[in-house]
């Protein structure tokens, strides 16, 4: 009897051990790994890799530059973005042709690293900004993006800047400030990358897919309903106090967009709009912004196209911004 009451206390106490230990896998499984925010780590990286959009941005070289480089045979290469058909009417001499989409795969397979400059023409310096932002944030810090396009090179290419300069908002400008939203989220991304040299690829990749179009807006579909969005006013304070577009926020260049001070009070449930004096600029910094998830647009032509006679800050003057270099067909 002893003898089957000891088997049967031992029955009972492994019974017990089995569903303590089954209690406590139950109860206590292993942590989640919580997901990373591919924004925060992209920009995180890009600040601690040079951050050229707060340090160094734009990065533009005039039409006088390039000409003299040309003359002088030195080691620049001249990539022209523009349509086939309008390069083919009238190019740089020595310029390749090569579409936006293909910048990257053209860079790598040609060397173009060993190159002292490798400009960007467009049309107006806009696009070719964009394009520019891109590239270098992904290392390639020998690019720049030609001013004011090739609008700057010969009379007969300078149609998109001269057509495009007036004063239709020069009335609409107000004094009165916006302050900025207060600190939130960055963006979600989903590239299913970690580091942030991997999101910085997937991200230039898809951004330069994208095309520049997604990456502006003129004045006429800004002014259709101005609170459809979040419009940053990137000038000087000062600048900002001369005047400004109703409901715009003013972002100090080089300061404000860093996740140490203003980035994370712009928004990602709405549009945010970029201006600055030409457009050039801000087509850089929505760049860089789209790249970490925002809908980031570049106002064209900015303040020249709205206020030109009054407006403080770069003006594209005719007289001296068109020069008479050659084209070839």
């Amino acid at each position: 009897m002893k003898l089957k009451n000891l088997l049967y206390l031992l029955l009972i106490t492994s019974f017990l051990f089995f569903q303590t230990g089954c209690s406590k896998d139950d109860t206590n499984p292993a942590a989640p790994v919580d997901p990373i925010n591919e924004s925060q780590v992209l920009a995180e990286y890009l600040e601690a890799s040079g951050d050229f959009i707060n340090n160094a941005a734009p990065a533009m070289i005039s039409a006088s530059d390039v000409y003299a480089d040309l003359l002088l045979g030195a080691n620049i290469a001249v990539l022209d973005v523009r349509s086939k058909t309008d390069y083919d009417a009238g190019h740089i001499a020595g310029a390749v042709h090569v579409p936006i989409s293909d910048l990257i795969n053209y860079y790598k397979n040609n060397n173009l690293a060993s190159k002292t400059k490798v400009v960007l023409a467009c049309y107006s310096g806009q696009s070719a900004g964009w394009a520019t932002a891109l590239l270098r944030l992904i290392g390639y810090s020998n690019v720049f993006d030609l001013k004011y396009g090739m609008s700057s090179w010969n009379p007969a290419t300078s149609g998109p800047w001269v057509n495009n300069i007036g004063n239709a908002r020069a009335g609409d400008f107000v004094t009165t400030p916006t302050s900025k939203n207060a600190i939130g989220n960055m963006p979600t991304l989903s590239t299913g990358k970690t580091t942030g040299p991997e999101i910085l690829e997937a991200r230039v990749a898809a951004v330069l897919a994208e095309g520049f179009s997604l990456a502006a807006i003129d004045n006429g579909t800004l002014y259709t309903n101005l609170s459809n969005y979040y419009i940053v006013n990137y000038w000087p304070i000062d600048q900002y106090n001369w005047g400004h577009i109703s409901g715009s926020v003013q972002y100090t260049p080089k300061q404000d967009l860093k996740l140490s001070t203003a980035l994370k009070t712009l928004p990602t449930n709405k549009p945010v709009v970029i201006y600055c004096y030409t457009g050039q600029t801000s087509a850089h910094v929505a760049a860089y912004l789209r790249l970490l998830g925002y809908d980031a647009k570049s106002l064209l032509y900015g303040v020249n196209a709205m206020s030109y006679d009054a407006m403080p800050g770069t003006k594209f003057n005719a007289a001296t911004d068109v020069h008479d270099y050659p084209l070839v067909p």
